[in-house]
């Protein structure tokens, strides 16, 4: 069963081989798609890890995937294949709009002192 969030065949077709393959433990490890559309679903919904479908299998596999190919940089290199990909389609637009009245500066940001503050007073050459 598919819900809104999980990756269609093509979709797979193009990601799947940019996975990394799993290591030569004697474990056998969870399917990828099934681990990545849990995270999907954690990313999109918000909920928290514990609280994931069974349908993904367990919370902690999860994001321990999630974890590790954060710190591998396995999901930049799949956003920059995807964004490489859809770029040659001409399916992005890379015109970017900022509205600087949508921005604020903190309120203590107008009257903040401009030079550091005087060091601390150190120890005094006479006292022992």
């Amino acid at each position: 069963m598919l819900s809104s969030g999980d990756l269609t065949d093509d979709e797979w077709a193009v990601l799947g081989p940019l996975h990394p393959r799993s290591s030569s433990r004697c474990v056998r490890w969870r399917d990828h798609r099934k681990v990545i559309n849990g995270i999907i679903h954690r990313i999109t919904t918000g909920c928290q890890w514990r609280k994931l479908p069974e349908r993904f299998g367990p919370w902690q596999t999860i994001h321990k995937r999630h974890a590790l190919r954060s710190a591998d940089g396995t999901w930049e290199r799949l956003l920059q294949h995807v964004q490489a990909v859809a770029d040659a389609a001409r399916d992005i637009d890379w015109n970017i709009n900022v509205d600087s009245t949508s921005i604020r500066d903190h309120r203590h940001a107008a009257g903040a002192p401009k030079a550091p503050p005087p060091a601390p007073p150190g120890p005094s050459k006479g006292a022992r």
